[in-house]
């Protein structure tokens, strides 16, 4: 970590973050839990209040900026890469920002430990690690039990949102998605870029570089299985 970054997460990481670890009986923060072993967000945030998670925040531009965008919606970050975090951190003290918290751990098992089926009014997987040769294709993080799990933790009418600027891994997360059943994809394929999702210099530079983002908005249909074998 930069030593601003280490400041703040000595500063706030008790607070707003938490190792998949603290989140067990007898773990640190095992008093954000349910008597299910699922994550309560009131707890954690102290109201009841929508929840989106974002699976792989990276540095936090974009986390930080939907959360000041939607202060009435609680947000959680999954991240494995600690100097991320501690950047989401700083970014989260320089805006005020209240609706933020962190988690560090595996989002897999996140979401079929910790996640309570139906719970969530968002989804969100920006640019995944996208493993580019053929041999680790297996590795991507989009795969149809990882969907099937994700929309199992989507309350009905909820959003996953996908995006990529690798061209084959789209392609595979669109035919992935239109395989799942509890998924419906409003826009029969890829999606116009929202205005609404920030365009950070990644992006930027991808585009320049001639690799063009493209995006996934899959809603959670009404019936269906309420959980999935994979997670629940």
């Amino acid at each position: 970590m930069t030593p601003g970054q280490q400041r703040a997460w000595d500063r706030s990481w008790e607070h707003l973050g938490a190792d998949l670890a603290d989140l067990a009986p007898g773990g640190r923060r095992a008093n954000l839990l349910e008597a299910d072993g699922r994550l309560d967000p009131a707890a954690w945030f102290g109201r009841d209040a929508g929840l989106r998670v974002e699976i792989g925040s990276g540095m936090g531009e974009t986390t930080a900026a939907l959360a000041a965008a939607e202060p009435e919606v609680d947000h959680v970050a999954v991240e494995v890469y600690p100097p991320g975090l501690g950047q989401l951190l700083m970014r989260i003290e320089a805006a005020g920002l209240e609706n933020v918290r962190l988690l560090r751990g595996d989002a897999v098992v996140v979401l079929r430990d910790r996640i309570a089926p139906g719970s969530l009014d968002g989804l969100r997987v920006y640019y995944p690690d996208p493993w580019p040769k053929r041999r680790h294709h297996k590795r991507r993080l989009v795969q149809p039990e990882t969907v099937a799990l994700m929309a199992s933790r989507l309350r009905p009418g909820a959003t996953l949102h996908l995006a990529t600027d690798v061209a084959d891994y789209a392609e595979w997360m669109l035919e992935v998605t239109d395989a799942e059943p509890m998924l419906e994809n409003p826009h029969g394929g890829f999606a116009p870029r929202p205005a609404w999702r920030p365009r950070t210099k990644f992006e930027t530079r991808a585009e320049a570089g001639g690799r063009p983002s493209r995006d996934l908005l899959l809603v959670r249909r009404a019936g269906g299985p309420a959980t999935t074998d994979g997670g629940s």
